[in-house]
């Protein structure tokens, strides 16, 4: 009984073996094909790829013009993915994102009301300049973020599979914005910080875009496959060094005993959502990578997109100059 065991055991793993090894060929040839039309952004580009991957939600921060709503538009193409937009301004409504029920009247003269979807009713909804709309607007998304369906006058509707927001905000102009409520932050897997191009990829911008030809992404994958690279990231295992790193990491950046100096710098910390995030993201990175499991370089590559909006530093901290990023490396020093 126990060889059967054995044997049914070795035969699972030969399965994720095979189909990890398809899929993460897919994934990189979707990788390729969105680094073929974005340039000089290939961390950003790998970090949003782990966030779908992991099935979550990604927060891009950077000044415009950085090719933040080129890059989802692209994912979408290449994904096989439905994508929408909505640009967010202060007098976007709940129901501009939602979907709305309208008052149908028949030819007998009956009246009936019928839902009419939003741009949320999509696989990729990109929420641009998320910090712009009132925050009754930006709670409006937190449910369908969350729980993958919304209520519109008491009637539960049902998101397509998979879903994913990715939202965008420029961290200069802040006059006429709301900021995001911690606990929508936390619904965002991973804060990409998207910086400028280097010099070679700036220049490769200026031919390849401003010619008479300019390159379109192509499709490298649908959504079915999609869903099967998440499913198989779940699937992935996991070591004991690796379980542990990512509980010292997201524990240690709580204020508390257990973060020793840093922590007095700390006035609080990520919850258990931020280890949830940090094991997805760690096995898609390792699956992105052609590799069976993940690995402590992993955690300590993912650890600040991961934890940097779900934490805040003392009052005191900020006066002193001291930054999240900077307690974070510091974090992480203990565990690498």
């Amino acid at each position: 009984m126990a060889m059967d065991s054995d044997k049914s055991v070795e035969k699972l793993e030969d399965v994720i073996v095979r189909s990890a090894e398809q899929v993460a060929g897919q994934v990189r040839a979707a990788r390729d094909a969105i680094s073929s039309v974005i340039f000089g952004q290939d961390r950003v580009i790998e970090n949003t790829l782990v966030t779908v991957l992991s099935g979550g939600h990604a927060l891009l921060i950077g000044v415009p013009g950085l090719a933040k709503t080129k890059l989802v538009e692209t994912l979408g193409v290449t994904l096989g993915l439905d994508a929408k937009r909505v640009q967010f301004t202060p007098d976007l409504m709940p129901s501009d994102i939602l979907g709305a029920e309208v008052l149908d009247e028949s030819g007998s003269g009956k009246r009936s009301f019928r839902f009419i979807a939003g741009p949320v009713f999509a696989q990729l909804l990109m929420a641009d300049e998320i910090n712009r709309a009132s925050p009754r607007t930006q709670s409006a998304l937190l449910q369908a973020m969350q729980e993958q369906h919304i209520t519109v006058a008491g009637v539960r509707h049902d998101l397509p599979k998979p879903f994913h927001v990715l939202a965008t905000q420029n961290p200069l102009e802040q006059e006429g914005t709301y900021p995001l409520p911690e606990a929508q932050l936390d619904r965002f897997l991973m804060e990409i910080d998207v910086d400028y191009p280097d010099r070679d990829a700036e220049r490769r911008i200026l031919f390849e875009t401003t010619g008479a030809e300019e390159t379109l992404a192509k499709a490298a994958m649908n959504a079915d496959v999609v869903l099967a690279a998440q499913r198989l990231v779940r699937r992935l295992p996991v070591g004991d060094s690796v379980v542990e790193a990512i509980l010292s990491l997201v524990r240690s950046a709580r204020p508390g005993p257990e973060s020793g100096e840093p922590g007095k710098l700390i006035a609080w910390g990520p919850g258990p959502r931020a280890s949830q995030s940090l094991m997805l993201a760690v096995r898609a990175r390792a699956l992105l990578d052609g590799r069976l499991a993940p690995s402590i370089d992993d955690v300590l590559d993912l650890a600040e997109p991961v934890l940097k909006h779900r934490m805040a530093l003392t009052f005191s901290a900020r006066a002193e100059g001291r930054s999240i990023p900077d307690v974070i490396k510091q974090l992480k020093t203990r565990i690498g």
